[in-house]
């Protein structure tokens, strides 16, 4: 049986220039995001992102990799324990 766990990830850009590269990753992890909140700073250029996530170890590890693998790009996450996937 799959494992998953739940929780949250949050996105800081530092220059809204990689919010193309951003929205290209979450696009592609659609099916393990939950909600999704975003918040741009006008002045700075900077903006915030904060997803809710369900998702297997290796699928919620691909995606805050390669989305702190982006230049500009930091990523925090906060996870339940695994446990197993009902179904």
């Amino acid at each position: 049986m799959m494992e998953e766990r739940v929780g949250f990830v949050g996105i800081v850009m530092q220059d809204r220039s990689a919010a193309e590269g951003v929205n290209r990753i979450i696009g592609a992890y659609a099916h393990i995001i939950r909600g999704r909140m975003g918040i741009p700073d006008q002045d700075s250029g900077e903006a915030v992102i904060g997803l809710i996530v369900r998702g297997s170890n290796d699928e919620l590890g691909a995606l805050t990799g390669k989305l702190g693998n982006l230049p500009g790009v930091q990523v925090k996450s906060a996870l339940t324990a695994s446990k197993e996937k009902k179904g």
